[in-house]
């Protein structure tokens, strides 16, 4: 290989990158497509089910309000209701507790106010003033609190003078609104917790084979700028975590509160200790990419066994996409980690150069967290890399380790 490259004086023909850039330019882009359209179609199911979350929660809150409770006008209640479903998934319960919490610091502070000043447009801007600084202070950040003191404080202020006794009615409105919230969430309509994970962590795996064969394809044919493209795309992963994160949030809260939902709880123990994982090799496949791009421009001499490592990383991801949808063991993600691991070893007693040897390493720090992903410890998981690598290292390339 470094033959080869001295003789042609280790440049390539202009024309020859600039076509392989646009090439990996119009296939990253149609790449970034179609996981948006993919994106756009797994979404589609859950904004279904929020929305009549919300439409339920809201029609059962005001007729119990109206009905039950005896309001005859239980706006609040249903406001209550839809405010509690919008939350971000997985703070619910958090933003149920901010809410009846802003409601009683906003008639409190509105009705104190209101009993010293009166009531009038000056008074009013004075109320409300007061009232967000008192819930800022007391919140430390904008939200639902602070929002929630807000508008109790403007309703305090405008509508005493009109509407006497509107301080229990709207407490009991925010009470049974976000009660009803929360039941329907929890027991009339819960989201399916494994379904959302399936949904998330998806476009995470899928994008992490497709980039890991990217750069075992860019050490393969020695392409540096394909090794580059894959580091960005790696880099690009940023948005499909944090969805995973959000559903793992949301996740926990349906197994937590939903009884027709906590025989997944063992299931979702398992997500999340594999997500967190998942996401150092993430990062360290970001390290792979860069210190193959390296590798190829040094000229340094790639054996087979060093893009067949990267390949069988790939091949590890996938399988393990797999046995998390279907909930099965590991022996199959754990064979192809190893052999990942073996073909690294290979390379490194054929003969590796600075950034080659950097390369093989990375491969074995990947494995480890791969190992460790599908619920290996982390000695056990160090101690099996270790010893298949020193295996295939004395062996050598032909002969089985």
């Amino acid at each position: 290989m470094n033959a080869r490259r001295s003789s042609t004086g280790g440049s390539r023909a202009p024309l020859v990158v600039l076509a392989r850039r646009l090439r990996n330019l119009v296939a990253g882009s149609r790449s970034r497509a179609d996981r948006a359209a993919r994106l756009r179609r797994r979404q589609l199911g859950i904004i279904v089910l929020i929305a009549a979350q919300a439409g339920l929660a809201a029609a059962l809150s005001w007729w119990l309000a109206y009905s039950v409770l005896g309001n005859p006008n239980p706006v609040f209640a249903p406001t209550a209701a839809v405010g509690t479903i919008a939350a971000a998934i997985g703070q619910r319960g958090r933003r149920t507790l901010e809410l009846l919490i802003g409601v009683g610091l906003g008639i409190a502070i509105g009705d104190g106010l209101v009993s010293l000043i009166g009531t009038g447009a000056w008074q009013t801007g004075v109320i409300v003033a007061l009232a967000i600084a008192v819930a800022l202070g007391l919140a430390g950040r904008g939200g639902t609190v602070v929002s929630q003191v807000g508008g109790t404080a403007v309703l305090i202020a405008t509508l005493s003078s009109s509407q006497q006794n509107l301080e229990l009615p709207r407490i009991v409105d925010a009470v049974t609104g976000s009660l009803v919230g929360l039941v329907v969430v929890a027991l009339l309509l819960p989201l399916q917790p494994m379904r959302v994970l399936h949904r998330a962590v998806a476009p995470v795996f899928d994008a992490l084979a497709g980039h890991l064969d990217e750069t075992q394809q860019a050490i393969r044919t020695e392409d540096a700028d394909r090794a580059v493209g894959a580091l960005r795309g790696m880099r690009a992963m940023g948005p499909d975590m944090e969805r995973l994160r959000e559903a793992l949030s949301g996740a926990e809260e349906v197994v937590t509160v939903a009884p027709a939902r906590w025989r997944w709880r063992q299931h979702y123990r398992r997500y999340e200790y594999g997500a967190e994982h998942l996401s150092r090799v993430i990062t360290g496949s970001r390290s792979l990419a860069r210190r193959s791009a390296t590798m190829i421009e040094y000229g340094e001499n790639i054996p087979g066994h060093l893009p067949d490592a990267v390949a069988a990383l790939a091949d590890a991801v996938r399988q393990l996409q797999r046995e998390v949808r279907a909930d099965k063991t590991h022996e199959g993600t754990r064979r192809h980690t190893l052999r990942a691991t073996d073909e690294a070893g290979r390379a490194v007693g054929v003969g590796l150069q600075n950034f080659g040897t950097s390369v093989a390493t990375q491969v074995r720090v990947i494995a480890s967290d791969l190992l460790r992903a599908t619920g290996c410890p982390v000695e056990e998981a160090n101690r099996q890399v270790r010893d298949v690598a020193r295996a295939a290292e004395r062996h050598g390339p032909g002969e089985p380790s």
